[in-house]
């Protein structure tokens, strides 16, 4: 079965989360939002907001192309 969006988004968040080295709570912290809602981000339970989005990937050092990049390849 093929994962859905969310999911595939979540695995990108939890990856380069892991990459820079930072728990959940620092990353909501660093991207002003909840810890819970990075969470769901994770777990692929929640359709992410471009703002969110465009918060979580500049937190984590990539441009919005960068934070995709690898959608492109599968």
């Amino acid at each position: 079965m093929r994962p859905t969006l969310p999911e595939l988004v979540g695995k990108r968040v939890r990856e380069l989360r892991l990459s820079v080295g930072i728990s959940q709570e620092e990353l909501a912290a660093r991207a002003k939002l909840h810890r819970n809602y990075i969470s769901s981000i994770e777990r692929g339970e929640r359709d992410v907001g471009l703002s969110a989005l465009q918060r979580l990937a500049r937190t984590l050092g990539v441009s919005l192309a960068q934070f995709f990049e690898p959608f492109g390849r599968s």
